[in-house]
């Protein structure tokens, strides 16, 4: 490694380098962008969660209704239950559309990518900036004016359709009156934000890459970043368009998915699910590559079989695109469709296997501690393996068909996105929290909230897959009193996981005001990120990096203690420089470090 000296003033970071609002909303600094993204979407995920909280609520019991017949309890005596719980029923339609469209398109979509890797991506490579600086804060900007469609939707008209806009229920006002125009239009400019950030981390790590940073030494993040962007580029414009031919049928009443003009609505689900499925990935493949980084660091061992998790995430991008029409088993699709969409559906288990029999290898005679990070690493092996196993009983049509639309679906959609995708996103949060504040945070709080969130998600999910494999139909209002024990373990579960996140965002902001100055280097992580400050200079690093080595190298790191960290022997030449700075000291020509 070489390196050229840059002055710097010592202490200067990004997030101290300018100071006010005007300053962090008119940033060109991926950082600050990151970290913008980051706060609005842990935002919408407490709307989105507090939604989902009094959903589960109101399933705590079923309801008597002319349109069920006698209720019985567990002794077979003849039972009464309340009309409604907390709300009516056309409530619980628009909170579970309204829970599902946020938490996808605003929460867990962007949740890696726009957040974390914003923040992460250029500095991990070795560059200064993403190559649009501009289109990066234009992206945040459509995101912003989504959100606020989505806002206008909750305040005035709401939205009753389900996430998925399913037509002709959304094309026409006479099946549904609410705002569905305003919430596709969100959902459209949503669409344009992550393709402007697709469109720059790929051109960023074609074109930015420091000499050295070849292909095969690139973090697994960035693998898995770049084969979402690909997604994201290619797989979104197709449900921007469908959006806009929705609000077009809708507004001026022109045939195109609606049977009662002469429509179809199943072209809507295969426009939809030709976008959304791949977005099950744009979702959880960012996720496996965090999950990387945190096995890897955490075990102090090079990651297993590095060039087959690096392409295994390129080749869930490819066969992502094939896979669609396992969506429309029940639709008028032909047999011989179902047979194919099938046969192409078992092909994800493959790239999905490689990655989790790595994460293993490499946890095995590995040097593994249990910081709160690795916590989350752990966590989110387990429930993807859960969530993609699940997902075999949907790849079959002799089990897809009798399990479509129950709560096993349900069940099998939050152990991928939620267990997994979010998972990974709270363990990113967390492991590189001291580098985006410079504060370190109670790592025991953190731990026990990482606990707690586990048993919660599964408390709260599990006995969906047992009900919905009873029979149990998704989205219902009411439901037969049989499977009240389910809803009620579910319901009492997802208070005691809502418990976890309290507690983990309360051990994050405490870190804010009481935690302890964080080390350039806490965990030992051998990626470029960790050889800068705590936080780093608006410009990344203050030598420009040079890469002759592998990713995930831990032989040649050093223990210096919990204030100082980890020190990296192949940057040593930089390091009496990167404390002077962190310290707020001046490095001097011979070495002497000043107060400054």
């Amino acid at each position: 490694m070489s390196h050229e000296s840059n002055g710097y003033p010592p202490g200067d970071n990004y997030l101290n380098r300018t100071k006010g609002f005007l300053s962090w909303i008119t940033t060109l600094d991926h950082k600050r962008i990151g970290m913008m993204y980051l706060g609005s979407v842990l935002f919408f995920f407490l709307i989105g969660g507090a939604f989902a909280i009094a959903l589960r609520t109101e399933l705590l019991t079923p309801k008597d209704s002319v349109q069920m017949p006698q209720q019985y309890d567990a002794k077979g005596n003849p039972a009464s239950f309340p009309k409604k719980f907390l709300f009516e029923k056309d409530t619980y339609n628009k909170l579970f559309t309204l829970h599902g469209a946020i938490m996808v398109f605003l929460v867990i979509i962007p949740s890696i990518p726009a957040s974390l890797g914003n923040f992460v991506l250029p500095i991990m490579l070795g560059a200064k900036d993403v190559a649009f600086p501009r289109l990066n804060l234009w992206s945040y900007y459509l995101y912003i004016i989504g959100t606020v469609c989505f806002l206008i939707t909750l305040a005035v008209g709401q939205l009753d359709t389900g996430w998925t806009f399913y037509t002709p229920y959304s094309s026409s006002s006479a099946n549904s009156n609410t705002n569905v125009i305003m919430a596709t239009m969100g959902a459209f400019i949503l669409g344009f934000s992550s393709i402007f950030t697709g469109i720059n981390f790929l051109v960023t790590i074609h074109t930015m890459r420091p000499a050295g940073m070849t292909w095969f030494r690139m973090p697994l993040l960035l693998w898995a970043l770049y084969a979402t962007s690909v997604i994201q580029v290619l797989a979104t414009p197709v449900l921007g368009i469908t959006l806009l031919m929705l609000i077009v049928e809708r507004a001026l009443q022109i045939g195109i998915f609606d049977p009662a003009l002469g429509g179809d609505p199943v072209l809507f689900q295969h426009f939809f699910w030709f976008y959304s499925h791949p977005a099950v990935y744009i979702m959880i493949v960012p996720g496996m590559g965090v999950a990387s980084e945190l096995i890897s660091t955490f075990s102090r061992k090079t990651i297993f079989g590095y060039r087959q998790i690096a392409l295994s995430s390129v080749g869930l991008a490819l066969i992502g695109f094939l896979v669609w029409g396992h969506h429309l088993f029940t639709s008028t699709q032909s047999d011989i469709a179902n047979m194919i969409f099938s046969f192409l559906t078992f092909f994800v288990a493959i790239p999905s296997a490689i990655k989790v029999f790595n994460w293993l290898a490499t946890l095995y005679k590995g040097s593994i501690s249990f910081e709160t990070p690795m916590l989350y690493g752990l966590s989110f092996i387990v429930i993807f393996t859960i969530g993609g196993l699940t997902g075999l009983f949907h790849a079959t049509l002799s089990t897809s068909i009798p399990l479509h639309d129950t709560y096993f679906v349900v069940a099998h959609f939050h152990y991928v996105m939620m267990g997994s995708a979010l998972i990974a996103f709270i363990g990113g949060i967390f492991y590189w929290w001291p580098k985006m504040t410079g504060k370190m945070y109670n790592d025991l709080l953190g731990r026990i909230a990482a606990v707690i969130i586990f048993i919660g998600f599964n408390g709260t999910f599990f006995p969906q897959f047992v009900m919905g494999s009873k029979g149990m139909p998704r989205r219902y209002y009411n439901y037969y009193a049989e499977y009240q024990p389910y809803h009620k373990a579910s319901t009492y579960s997802s208070y005691f996981m809502a418990c976890g996140f309290v507690l983990a965002g309360f051990t994050l902001v405490q870190s804010l005001v009481r935690g302890r100055k964080a080390p350039p280097n806490p965990w030992g992580g051998a990626t470029l990120e960790w050889q800068t400050t705590s936080p780093p200079p608006t410009e990344n690093f203050y030598h420009t990096p040079v890469i002759d080595d592998i990713p995930y190298n831990y032989e040649r790191q050093t223990y210096l203690g919990p204030d100082k960290g980890w020190k990296d022997e192949h940057f040593a030449h930089e390091w009496d420089d990167i404390v002077a700075h962190q310290d707020g000291l001046s490095s001097t020509p011979n070495g002497n470090n000043n107060k400054h």
